[in-house]
């Protein structure tokens, strides 16, 4: 092991790394003035058990190359710099593990060309404080762009044959009321089509964000947890709660490919339009055992708006402002199953759709064209507060069936509790 207590024992430890396989520990706390490039097979750590901090006052930190390992240290960059990421100058980047880092600065592990083949192992990550908005690869669809996050995994490697595999334990992001600027934690693909990210586990703890973005621009967003095109989640736990906090800020949202999701804690958005729960690709399985809740205008609780849903469970689903809906619908899904109650608390209201601001009504739950539920259950209330609002609502959508274990309130003025219309469909559930 190389122990290194200063800038040049640093600079000397590395390169005599590089030719014989030991491991560099910092001794003490280090504060380097430029990036530190660790070469191909180089171990960078501590010396004992709390980690030691790496500062870099100016620019980028740890830029990584192939076969690298990353642990036991706390990294400081400037917010928007990257204190880790990938320097892609050979075909295969071998397996890159981060272990037990406390982190200031962005995360980024991006694959460009000419690198083809990564593996990630991180565990025990967490990104205290990270800003990824000056950052330029992004995806597009649906009529808007995704900042990437604090912690970000990208495939922009368009070859269809290009691949990123990982496996990630224990990523946290930000902190309550000081969340990270941009996406928390951001996993894409290059496309639906080439360059593709194979997430085998991942289990996160708290995330807190906020993408900053101005009030009216409709064209940006951010998630708090976000599987975009290109990507393969097999299996997410949230064992923290994930929580948004500005516009247009998604609180869990894919694009890509989940076969189980289950958020243990709750999954909270205070910003306008800032929706919990979207889902424009394909979920197999998702549990929330917690509140799924929103705060902000035109924040909806659950849509899904493209792709499909196999089958969710879901505790209480509540909004608390104009314009946001409680659950709602245009593509076909499976089963449902809400164990709580469906609450709205406002009345009409802008809501982002899209990338376009339209109005809405906090309706609690809305079945919309194109949409087909297989089976909705619902074992408490459902209830809306604003007046005009109606709480159930089948607007050329359908549901196969539709149970419901308790009652249906309407609480504002002129609001009917059940509106089917234009072909719609609600099972057994009978309109006003």
């Amino acid at each position: 092991m190389l122990e290194v207590s200063n800038e040049e024992d640093m600079i000397v430890a590395v390169a005599k790394a590089a030719q014989s396989g030991e491991a560099v520990a910092l001794k003490q706390s280090v504060t380097l003035t430029s990036t530190l490039v660790l070469p191909e097979g180089v171990t960078l750590t501590a010396v004992g058990r709390n980690p030691l901090l790496l500062a870099f006052p100016h620019g980028d930190g740890i830029g990584l190359t192939k076969n690298n390992t990353v642990k036991n240290i706390a990294i400081q960059t400037q917010a928007s710099s990257r204190a880790l990421y990938l320097v892609s100058a050979v075909d295969d980047l071998g397996t890159m593990t981060l272990s037990n880092l406390r982190v200031s600065g962005i995360v980024q592990l991006m694959m460009h060309k000419p690198a083809t083949k990564l593996a990630v192992k991180a565990s025990h990550v967490d990104v205290v404080s990270a800003d990824a908005r000056a950052y330029s690869e992004q995806q597009l669809k649906y009529g808007v762009v995704v900042e990437q996050g604090a912690f970000t995994i990208h495939n922009f490697n368009a070859d269809p044959s290009s691949l990123i595999t990982a496996t990630l334990d224990d990523i946290s992001a930000g902190r309550p009321e000081a969340p990270v600027i941009g996406s928390g934690v951001y996993v894409a693909g290059f496309s639906d089509e080439g360059g593709k990210v194979e997430v085998d586990s991942m289990t996160t703890g708290e995330i807190h964000s906020t993408g900053m973005i101005p009030q009216n621009q409709p064209n940006r967003i951010t998630g708090g947890i976000f599987i975009l095109s290109g990507a393969h989640a097999h299996q997410i736990v949230s064992h923290g709660s994930v929580t948004t906090y500005g516009v247009n800020d998604m609180v869990l949202d894919v694009w890509g490919e989940v076969d189980s999701w289950i958020a243990e804690a709750p999954v909270r958005s205070y910003g306008t339009s800032g929706v919990g729960f979207v889902n424009f690709g394909t979920v197999h399985h998702f549990e929330a055992k917690d509140v799924l809740e929103t705060f902000g205008a035109g924040a909806r609780a659950f849509n899904q708006y493209d792709g499909t849903i196999d089958d969710a469970t879901f505790a209480d689903v509540r909004t608390h402002a104009d314009g946001s809906v409680g659950m709602q619908f245009s593509k076909p899904v499976g089963n449902l199953h809400v164990t709580g109650n469906i609450v709205t608390e406002g009345g009409f209201g802008d809501s982002l759709v899209k990338g376009v601001i339209v109005q809405l009504p906090a309706t609690a739950y809305s079945l919309k064209e194109g949409s087909l539920v297989k089976r909705m259950t619902v074992d408490g209330d459902i209830i809306t507060h604003g007046d005009g609002v109606d709480a159930v609502m089948a607007d050329s959508g359908q549901a196969q069936e539709f149970i419901l274990g308790g009652s249906i309130r309407t609480l504002g003025q002129n609001a009917k509790k059940v509106v089917v219309e234009n072909g719609g469909k609600l099972g057994d559930l009978q309109a006003d």
